[in-house]
């Protein structure tokens, strides 16, 4: 698929994820002049022509970050220096992807490693040889090691190391998939309404966090937290923020339920409190290009940006977390 046809997908996709935002506004201020990021720099620039549109990232202890290259179906990995080296280039589908729902383009999407080094990694193509999740082991091939339905999308990935146990989101049929680390037949976790689309994408970025998993749905716009039950059952979400058109994925910040969340069609990265009051932190004066996901490692900050609908400049941008709240 060319940029200019992802470019027009993806323009229809955040344009409508910001019109059908409807629930409540989350008290969102204006970038403060005293913001809690410093030292904002961006550290890596991709290659658009190559398709190089990072989509999710996870941290190494280094520093180094694993990311997926959505339109180039590609996991790669960035030096704290900058540089950046292919990993893995997922199989192409027959048709090219053109079946993917929504977008029309096979995409690499979440990403999570555990510390032996495994890699995890969510493939949407439209087709059900490979529409999955994809494990990675050094020097080995990708395996698909759990499939998933052609006709969705599964985009968030979180891991509960602990219960040995991934979450997928998946952002068209709505529904929160459960699998074991050792990979098999997925379970619909939770399929409840709030994880539903509005027209384009539901169901978004996902993390495991005190007892609960953690999940955007970028078309109502809203955080949700559902809890783990005893037997890994789902219970009832809980909106914790709203009014977040167009947010894709986000990371916690270690200060309780705090998070930093990546609004894509905005083309900001906001702090949202423990009681759902948000605030600019980042906007497309620091570089952002429609950012889709946030990892932080310690106070360093990880900021991917795509460029979907920009086309200009997709890139990495790190910052540090202040003590200032």
């Amino acid at each position: 698929m060319s940029k200019r046809s992802i470019k027009i997908t993806m323009s229809a996709v955040l344009a409508a994820a910001a019109l059908t935002a409807a629930a409540p506004a989350t008290a969102m201020s204006a970038k403060a002049p005293l913001a809690p990021l410093t030292d904002v720099r961006i550290a890596t620039h991709f290659n658009l022509s190559a398709g190089q549109m990072p989509e999710n990232i996870a941290l190494l202890p280094d520093g180094t970050a694993d990311v997926t290259f959505a339109a180039s179906r590609q996991v790669a990995q960035v030096t704290p220096r900058g540089a950046t080296r292919i990993l893995a280039t997922l199989p192409a589908p027959a048709d090219g992807g053109v079946k993917t729902p929504v977008l029309g383009f096979a995409l690499a999407t979440g990403i999570v490693r555990t510390s032996d080094g495994t890699v995890y990694v969510l493939y949407a193509t439209g087709t059900a040889d490979l529409t999955g999740l994809w494990r990675l082991r050094p020097g080995r091939a990708p395996q698909r090691i759990a499939a998933l339905p052609a006709n969705g999308l599964p985009n968030g990935l979180a891991l509960d190391e602990h219960g040995k146990r991934l979450y997928i989101t998946d952002s068209v049929l709505g529904t929160v998939w459960t699998v074991p680390i050792a990979g098999g037949k997925p379970t619909a976790w939770s399929t409840a309404p709030e994880l539903a689309r509005a027209g384009f994408l539901g169901a978004n970025g996902a993390k495991v966090h005190r007892g609960a998993l953690w999940v955007t749905n970028l078309d109502r716009g809203t955080l949700l937290r559902i809890p783990i039950r005893s037997g890994n059952r789902a219970g009832a979400p809980q909106v914790k923020a709203s009014g977040l058109a167009g947010i894709d994925d986000f990371a916690f910040t270690g200060r309780g339920d705090e998070i930093l969340a990546a609004l894509n069609g905005p083309n900001t990265v906001v702090r949202i409190k423990s009681d759902g009051t948000g605030t600019t932190v980042l906007d497309a004066t620091d570089g952002l290009q429609n950012p889709t996901s946030i990892a932080l490692r310690g106070n360093d900050v990880y900021v991917l940006s795509a460029a979907y609908t920009t086309a200009t400049d997709p890139n990495l941008l790190r910052a540090r977390l202040s003590d200032h709240r």
